[in-house]
C-alpha cells in the first residue's frame, strides 16, 4: 500500500440511529466486491441486530488492559497493522481510551492507520464534536466529555448522514432495540425527548450541508468554474447605506422565504480609502434587521461597487442580486450608467438582478461634504501673519540688503513663505502669501523697479510660474492638511466602532458601562437612554449615566432617536455632524443591549417558571406514591391494632408499632427534605454562620444510619468551620444515608475529614456500583434517583438538599469515583480565619547542608 488511507464517516444525531449497522453492511459490501476488510474495533452493546451484523466478518483481536481492578478492551493498533487489511472498520471515533493504551483518543489510533495506508470507516455522532459541545450541553443539559476535533471529521474523504426522524428513533428505543429495559423510560423523559433529538438532528443537517457547500466552493474553484449552480437560492441585497435599504431587505426577506432553505446575504462595498457618504447608523440599523430576519451582514472594500458586487455574488455561488432603484437625478446619468444597470448588464444569465422601487428613487444622492481641516484659530492667525506679514517683512530685509541673491533665490525664498503659511493656516493665506509675493517680487526685484510693469518678458514668466507654483503648493499642503485630518478622524471613528464590534462579539450587556464610554467619549455630563410605550405615553429613562440626566430628548443639548420610541439625549455640549455619525452606531448598540438585557431577564424567569414547574409536577408525583407508601403502612398497622377479631400477642403488637415506628420516621424524614427544597426553590434558606468543630456536628449526623454502617475518622487537630450547624447536620445525615443505601451488606462507608489551606474537606465514600461521569452532575437534580433504586426509597431530594445547604453556606460539594470502586462525596467547608492550624515544625539542616 502507498499514500495515506481514506476516510470515510457515519454521522448520526444521537446513538441508535444506525451508524454502527451502516458501517457493518457496508463492510459486507467490500467483502462481497473482494475487498480485504476487517472489523478493527465495533461495539455492539448488546443490540441484536448489530451484533448479527458482525457474522461473516473478520475480527481483529482486540488488547485487554485493566484499570483500577477492572478489565477492559480496547483496538490493538500494532494487531492491526500487522494485519494491513486494505479497509478497517472502526467505531466510536470520539472514544477515549483506557489510560495504558497507545493513543489518548480513538481518532488518533485511527490517524496512524490511514498514516500507513488503510482505509478506515468510522463514526461519530453530532454531539461528540468538540466544537458543538457548548451548543448541545445548552439543548440536552449533558456536557459531552468524549469528543473529537472538527478538523479530523472535516478531513475526511466522505461523510454520510445517517439519519432518523426522532419518533422513529423513540419507538425503536421503546421497543429496546438500543437501551436495556431498566434504561429507556430514563432516557425517554430525559436525552430522548422530542424537543433534543429534533435540535440534535437539525445541528447534524446544518453541519453536513455546510460541509456539501465547503466540498461544492472546493470542487468550484479547483476546477475554475466561475458560472453559478443554483443548487439553492441565495440573494444578495446590495446596500448603499441609504434609507432604501430597509426596504430592499424585506424583500429580499419575502423571495427567499418563497424557496425552502432560501438565504439572504446583505452587503455593502466600500471604498478603498474609507471616504464614504455612507450613514454610519442608517447602516448599523440594517444590519441589526437583516440578522433579526435570519440574513447576514457582510462588508466589502472595493473602488468598482459593480464589479465587487458580482464578485461578491459569484463568491458565494449567489443565484439572485436585489438593488434599488437608482437615487440619481435625469441630469447625473451624462456621467455614465448607474450601478443598477451595469450591474444587470454583467450578471449574465446565472445571476437574476431585481431592481426594487423605493421612496428614495430619483431625489438624489447628495454629496459627501468635505471636512475642513480644524487648524484652530492660533494656527490660522499665525498662518496669515506669515502669508502677509513675511513677504513685507522680507522684502524689506532683501531691498535694504547690500547683497544681490538674483531673482530666482529671491523667488525661492518667498515660495518658502507661501509653504509655511500654507502648513500653519491652510490655503487661503498661503494664496494671499502668493499674491502679495508676486507684487512684491514686481514692484522691488524686476525692473522696472518700483513700477507695476515688467521690462523683461523673462521676468513676466518668472513671477507667473512663482505665483502659480505657490498656488500649486499651497493646494496640496492644504489637500495633505485635509486628508491628514480625515484620516485621523476616521481612524478615531474606527476605534469606537471596532469597541462596539467587540461589545456584540464578546456579548457585553452593561448598558451603563457603554453609556459611560458615550459620555467619556464625547466629554458630556450626563448620557440617558429615554424610551416610552408609545407617541402619547411620557419619556422614561431606562438607564443613564452622570449628573443632571435629561427627562426628555428636547431638554438635551443632542438627542439621537433610536427607532420610534427610544432615543439617546446627552447634556454638556452641542456635537458637530461628523459626531452625530458615531453617536448614532452607540445609540444603535445601547437599543440592542437594552433588549439583550430583557431579553436575558425574561428567559431567567422563563427559566425560574420552568424549574418551579417542574418542582411542582415531581412533587405530585412523589406525593402520589412515595408520600402515600409509608401512610399506607402506618394506616395499615393501626387498623390492625384496633381490629377485634384478632387478638395479637405482645410480639406481634411490637412489630405493628416498630413498623408505624419505622413508617412514621420515613414519612417525616420525606416530608422533611420536600420542605427543604421547596426553601431552596425560594430562597428562604438564611444560614447562620458561626465557628464550630466538626466532631460535633458530623457524629449527630450518623443518628439516621445503623450502628456499625459507617465508620468516623475526625482528626481533634482540625481547625474550626464556618458553617450553620443544623444545615450541615442535614446535609451530611443525607450523604451518608445515600452512602449507606447503596453499600454492599457488611461493608462500612467510611466519612473522615483533612485540613487543605483555609479549607476542611469531609469526604464520604461507599463502596457500592458508583455513578458514571455522565450521571455524576445528574444526581444532585431535585427528584433524581440513579440506577434501580426502588421507589420506597425516597423522592430522590437528599443529595439535591445536601447540595443546596452546602452552597449556602459557601461551601461546595462534589462526587467523585473511589478508588477499587464505589463513589466518594467530598464536602469543602471554609475554615475560620485565624484559626487554622500551625504549618508543621521543619527539621534543623546539618550545617554541611546549609551551606
Amino acid at each position: 500500500m502507498g499514500g495515506r488511507g481514506k476516510l470515510r464517516i457515519y454521522l448520526g444525531a444521537a446513538p441508535g440511529v444506525g451508524k454502527t449497522y451502516a458501517m457493518l453492511s457496508e463492510g459486507h459490501r467490500r467483502v462481497e466486491r473482494g475487498t480485504d476488510c476487517v472489523v478493527a474495533f465495533v461495539e455492539h452493546h448488546d443490540r441484536p441486530r448489530t451484533e448479527m451484523m458482525l457474522h461473516g466478518l473478520e475480527q481483529v483481536p482486540r488488547r485487554s488492559l485493566v484499570h483500577r481492578d477492572a478489565a477492559f478492551t480496547e483496538m490493538d493498533v500494532d494487531a492491526v497493522l500487522a494485519r494491513r487489511p486494505a479497509v478497517a472498520l472502526v467505531d466510536e471515533l470520539a472514544h477515549t481510551n483506557v489510560p495504558g493504551s497507545r493513543n489518548g483518543k480513538r481518532w488518533q489510533d485511527v490517524e496512524e492507520l490511514l498514516a500507513a495506508g488503510i482505509d478506515v470507516i468510522s463514526t461519530v455522532n453530532i454531539q461528540h464534536l468538540e466544537s458543538l459541545g457548548d451548543v448541545v450541553e445548552t439543548i440536552t443539559g449533558v456536557r459531552q466529555r468524549e469528543t473529537v476535533p472538527d478538523e479530523v471529521v472535516r478531513r475526511a474523504d466522505q461523510i454520510e448522514l445517517v439519519d432518523m426522524s426522532p419518533e422513529a428513533l423513540r419507538r425503536r428505543m421503546a421497543h429496546g432495540n438500543i437501551y436495556k429495559p431498566d434504561r429507556i423510560d430514563a432516557s425517554l423523559s430525559h436525552y430522548f425527548r422530542p424537543g433534543n433529538l429534533t435540535a440534535l438532528r437539525e445541528l447534524a443537517l446544518l453541519w453536513t450541508a455546510d460541509r456539501v457547500d465547503e466540498y461544492l466552493r472546493q470542487y468550484r474553484g479547483e476546477h475554475d468554474i466561475r458560472s453559478t449552480w443554483q443548487a439553492r437560492e441565495r440573494i444578495v441585497v446590495g446596500l448603499t447605506g441609504g434609507p432604501e435599504g430597509r426596504t430592499l431587505i424585506r424583500r429580499a426577506t419575502r423571495l427567499a422565504e418563497k424557496g425552502a432553505g432560501g438565504e439572504v446575504l446583505a452587503v455593502y462595498i466600500a471604498r478603498s480609502d474609507g471616504l464614504t457618504a455612507a450613514s454610519p447608523e442608517e447602516l448599523a440599523l440594517q444590519r441589526t434587521l437583516v440578522e433579526d430576519l435570519g440574513g447576514t451582514f457582510h462588508h466589502v472594500i472595493g473602488d468598482d461597487i459593480p464589479s465587487g458586487l458580482l464578485e461578491f455574488a459569484r463568491g458565494v455561488n449567489a443565484t439572485q442580486i436585489v438593488l434599488g432603484s437608482s437615487r440619481r437625478k435625469t441630469w447625473q446619468y451624462v456621467f455614465g450608467p448607474g450601478v443598477g444597470q451595469t450591474v444587470a448588464r454583467e450578471s449574465g444569465p446565472d445571476l437574476d438582478v431585481h431592481i426594487v422601487t423605493h421612496e428614495e428613487a430619483a431625489k438624489g444622492r447628495g454629496l459627501p461634504v468635505a471636512r475642513g481641516a480644524r487648524l484652530g484659530r492660533s494656527r490660522i492667525i499665525w498662518g496669515w501673519l506669515v502669508g502677509v506679514g513675511g513677504p513685507v517683512l522680507l522684502a524689506l530685509l532683501l531691498t535694504h540688503a547690500d547683497a544681490d541673491l538674483g531673482l530666482a533665490n529671491d523667488m525661492l525664498l518667498f515660495l518658502a513663505l507661501t509653504v509655511a503659511s500654507a502648513l500653519l493656516g491652510g490655503v487661503f493665506p498661503a494664496l494671499a502669501s502668493a499674491a502679495l509675493g508676486s507684487f512684491l517680487l514686481n514692484w522691488f526685484f524686476t525692473p522696472p523697479l518700483h513700477h507695476v510693469t515688467i521690462a523683461d518678458p523673462k521676468n513676466i514668466v518668472a513671477i507667473a510660474v512663482f505665483f502659480g507654483v505657490g498656488m500649486s503648493v499651497a493646494s496640496v499642503v492644504d489637500l495633505a492638511a485635509r486628508r491628514t485630518h480625515q484620516a485621523a478622524r476616521l481612524r478615531a471613528e474606527s476605534e469606537v466602532l471596532s469597541y462596539l464590534a467587540g461589545g456584540v462579539l464578546r456579548g457585553e450587556s452593561s448598558l451603563d458601562a457603554l453609556l459611560e464610554r458615550v459620555r467619556e467619549t464625547f466629554s458630556m455630563e450626563s448620557v440617558t437612554l429615554l424610551e416610552r410605550e408609545s407617541d402619547i405615553e411620557p419619556w422614561r429613562p431606562a438607564a443613564s449615566v452622570g449628573t443632571g440626566p435629561a427627562a426628555r430628548p428636547e431638554d438635551a443639548d443632542v438627542d439621537m432617536p433610536v427607532g420610534e420610541h427610544l432615543a439617546l439625549a446627552l447634556i454638556g455640549r452641542a456635537l458637530p455632524a461628523e459626531d452625530r455619525r458615531v453617536l448614532g452606531a452607540f445609540a444603535a448598540q445601547a437599543a440592542v443591549v437594552l433588549d439583550r438585557q430583557r431579553l436575558v431577564g425574561e428567559a431567567e424567569e422563563a427559566r425560574k417558571l420552568a424549574e418551579g414547574n417542574k418542582i411542582r409536577t415531581s412533587l405530585l408525583a412523589a406525593v402520589s406514591h412515595d408520600l402515600r407508601t409509608p401512610l399506607a403502612a402506618i394506616k395499615a398497622a393501626v387498623s390492625s391494632l384496633r381490629s377485634d377479631d384478632v387478638e395479637w400477642s405482645e410480639e406481634d403488637r411490637a412489630e405493628l408499632l416498630a413498623g408505624i415506628e419505622e413508617g412514621s420516621d420515613r414519612l417525616d424524614h420525606l416530608v422533611g427534605n420536600l420542605l427543604d427544597m421547596s426553601r431552596l426553590q425560594t430562597g428562604t434558606v438564611t444560614p447562620l454562620l458561626r465557628a464550630i468543630d466538626l466532631d460535633e456536628v458530623v457524629p449527630m449526623a450518623l443518628g439516621g444510619v445503623p450502628d456499625g454502617s459507617a465508620g468516623l475518622d475526625i482528626p481533634e487537630t482540625l481547625p474550626m468551620v464556618e458553617v450553620d450547624k443544623g444545615l450541615l447536620e442535614r446535609a451530611v445525615a443525607n450523604i451518608v444515608e445515600n452512602a449507606v443505601k447503596y453499600s454492599p451488606p457488611g461493608v462500612p462507608v467510611a466519612v473522615a475529614a483533612s485540613a487543605l489551606g483555609d479549607r476542611v474537606e469531609l469526604r464520604v465514600v461507599d463502596r457500592g456500583p458508583g455513578v458514571p461521569d455522565e450521571s455524576k452532575d445528574g444526581i444532585f437534580e431535585p427528584f433524581q434517583r440513579f440506577g434501580d433504586a426502588p421507589r420506597g426509597s425516597g423522592v430522590g431530594l437528599g443529595l439535591a438538599v445536601a447540595r443546596g445547604f452546602v452552597e449556602a453556606m459557601g461551601g461546595t460539594i462534589t462526587a467523585d469515583d473511589t478508588p477499587g470502586g464505589g463513589l466518594t462525596m467530598t464536602l469543602t467547608l471554609k475554615a475560620v480565619a485565624g484559626r487554622l492550624p500551625p504549618p508543621p515544625p521543619t527539621a534543623d539542616l546539618p550545617a554541611r547542608a546549609a551551606s
